[in-house]
């Protein structure tokens, strides 16, 4: 069957682009710019186009990322030509509908517990099939090729995709209002994931993952303990002859993922570079504090975060909780909002939000170019400096450019 993907170059699309190819099927697809994704998929022979276009003419399935609008060019001549349309999460669901499926959700660490739980089957011979919403270090992409009949994803509650899924084993690791524009209260979210809760066989939640002892990790932070705690827990719950010590073992050797406190270099004056993907308050907060406490690199350095706040909504409904987050620094600077999928909100925008944070004692300003923030950090910063760009976006191109080059540590 011939494939066609609408913003292949997504995170979760490029991983399901993957496992068609894998599969033996044709597979191309378009997307609006090049990045790691694309450039990955390239590399496995998988056909992209960057800017919009039109599905080949043998294609008998055309799919679309959340992202991607009706109006698209390929997904209104699919639908003129008669072609089977899919969102990305609901041909995933098909996916695991014919799959033994080990589902991991919820607000916080999901992408990182996924690729825990995933390098833990693996090394103990499970052979699952896999799909993460980041780049695993591990094993050099978001996807790993194993047995179709037994499948470990990453699950969004986003517009309730995770209902698309049919998990056997359900991983809730944590709840907190997110998704602003789609779950107008905390109430609306935590109903989403209850009727998940119904759909699955078991749940690792954490009253259950919480009994699990304290694994040493490579990672900062008590967060990604509980991240280590719900991988276990799963990898028990699926496989019960799998050992503790193997399970140890793994979770000691666990790399990290893209963008997930990552380091990627030192810049010319000296300063190292970090990148993070956190755009949430309480995972700006956690992982700024764990930095301070856990990294030895980052005690008593100053520190500078660039943040890119994603979404006007979330920015705008969580607004006092992002001003509050970034206790931990020294200095923010807040790059223009990315609007993604939304129109701009008045009122609301990078001002606004470096405002709030000067207002709760944290040096903070607004610029209005990724140009001009490179330029100021490299006036700034020294060898004493230590820098992290953070969220949702693509904020991670400042951090790539900020470094000499002969540091680059490769992200994929």
């Amino acid at each position: 069957m011939s494939i066609y993907m609408v913003g292949i170059g997504g995170i979760g699309m490029s991983a399901l682009a993957q496992l068609y190819h894998a599969r033996g099927e044709r597979v191309s697809g378009e997307d609006k710019v090049a990045g790691p994704t694309t450039e990955l998929l390239q590399e496995k022979g998988i056909i992209v186009y960057i800017g919009e276009g039109e599905a080949p003419e043998d294609t008998a399935l055309v799919i679309f990322s959340d992202a991607v609008p009706a109006h698209n060019k390929a997904r209104a001549n699919a639908r003129a030509r008669g072609i089977r349309e899919l969102s990305y999460f609901q041909a995933l669901g098909e996916v695991s509908r014919s799959a033994r499926t080990i589902a991991v959700a919820g607000t916080h660490g999901k992408t990182t517990t996924t690729a825990m739980l995933a390098k833990i089957l693996i090394d103990a011979g499970k052979r699952p099939t896999v799909i993460v919403g980041s780049l695993m270090k591990d094993f050099g992409s978001n996807f790993v090729a194993g047995d179709p009949n037994l499948l470990v994803v990453e699950a969004c509650e986003y517009r309730d995709h995770v209902l698309e899924l049919t998990p056997d084993i359900l991983v809730l690791t944590n709840i907190e209002w997110d998704h602003t524009d789609w779950f107008v209260t905390e109430a609306a979210l935590r109903a989403t994931f209850e009727r998940a809760r119904q759909m699955a066989k078991t749940v690792i939640d954490a009253d259950v993952y919480q009994a699990e002892p304290a694994y040493a990790t490579s990672l900062i932070g008590d967060f990604n303990r509980d991240n280590a705690r719900a991988a276990a827990a799963a990898a028990k719950a699926a496989f019960p002859d799998i050992s503790p010590e193997h399970i140890a073992r793994s979770l000691k050797e666990f790399q990290g993922t893209w963008r997930r406190f990552e380091r990627v270099g030192t810049t010319r004056e000296g300063a190292v570079v970090f990148d993070d993907y956190a755009h949430h308050p309480t995972a700006v907060r956690k992982t700024l504090e764990a930095a301070r406490a856990d990294d030895p690199r980052i005690h008593t350095a100053s520190l500078v975060v660039v943040f890119q706040p994603h979404l006007y909504t979330r920015t705008r409904d969580l607004m006092q909780e992002f001003a509050a987050a970034f206790g931990a620094a020294d200095q923010v600077i807040v790059a223009p909002i990315y609007g993604a999928r939304e129109a701009p909100i008045p009122g609301i925008t990078n001002e606004t939000l470096a405002a709030a944070i000067e207002a709760h004692g944290t040096t903070a300003r607004a610029m209005n170019s990724f140009s001009e923030i490179e330029t100021y950090l490299h006036s700034v910063s020294n060898s004493e400096t230590r820098i992290i760009t953070m969220g949702a976006g693509d904020v991670y191109t400042i951090a790539k450019r900020l470094i000499d080059p002969v540091s680059q540590v490769r992200t994929a």
